[in-house]
């Protein structure tokens, strides 16, 4: 089956509004003509409002980096998935490592804001792997079935489908070290089995599943070549506009 190619920018705890708004425009001048990548940028919550100005109308579309499994009520801090919706979000980011590691996120929190972001019609981008202490223990398989089981569990088939999966190796973000094409692929086949087994073939087959780690323009054409592997969850990179556009450029090629 044919699954259309999704890049998502992951711009985490940068850029002020000011800055946000720069590269959103230059990114939407430069990919304007991209029609057959799906685009997600995911600023700060802080810029959301402006980055959905730039993007409004255009192929770029809006995605937050987090969400309460809440949908109102007394929780200091934490937005809810109809207040993302409200600002024109389309995508969120949820269960990524650094949200796990240092905000000790569960599989449990990760399953329930999955569903506040379904129930909101907002698409999750539900983010699993394994940290390089585990990779050196061969404990890969046992973390991902593990992330992609609980966090997914309860769901139907109709709700699976709308989910999007980034497999993120955590030793290979932010460090400049990139999983190779067949180790990415590896996990993202297994992933997609996983996804056979709790929801069908079908389904799993139309599910797409993002690489996550340290993507670069010199990188991109040969995992995005990988069977298995849809796109790419792009963090260092989608802060510059001429790396992510490139990211983008060579996605939209007819030779990945």
């Amino acid at each position: 089956m044919s699954r259309r190619r999704f890049i998502a920018g992951n711009w985490k705890m940068n850029k002020t509004v000011t800055e946000a708004i720069a590269l959103a425009n230059g990114l939407k001048r430069e990919l304007y003509d991209i029609d057959t990548v799906d685009i997600a940028l995911c600023p700060p919550f802080t810029a959301l409002d402006a980055v959905n100005e730039v993007v409004t109308g255009s192929n770029l579309k809006l995605g937050a980096q987090d969400v309460s499994w809440e949908a109102s009520g007394a929780f200091t801090g934490e937005v809810a998935a109809p207040m993302l919706k409200d600002l024109g979000c389309t995508y969120c980011i949820v269960g990524h490592s650094e949200r796990r590691h240092f905000f000790h996120e569960s599989n449990d929190t990760v399953n329930k804001k999955t569903a506040a972001l379904l129930k909101t019609d907002l698409t999750p981008i539900v983010c699993v792997g394994e940290t390089l202490a585990e990779r050196e223990r061969d404990l890969t398989f046992g973390v991902v079935n593990d992330h992609v089981k609980k966090g997914l569990a309860g769901f139907s088939r109709q709700e699976a489908a709308r989910i999007v999966v980034a497999y993120e190796p955590v030793w290979a973000i932010g460090t400049g070290k990139t999983a190779t094409p067949e180790q990415a692929q590896e996990v993202h086949a297994y992933v997609r089995e996983l996804l056979a087994e709790l929801f069908s073939k079908e389904t799993a087959a139309s599910m797409i599943i993002l690489y996550g780690g340290s993507v670069k323009p010199d990188n991109t054409k040969d995992l995005l070549a990988q069977p298995d592997i849809d796109g790419a969850l792009v963090g260092g990179a989608s802060l510059d506009m001429r790396r992510f556009a490139d990211i983008v450029t060579i996605a939209a090629s007819k030779e990945t």
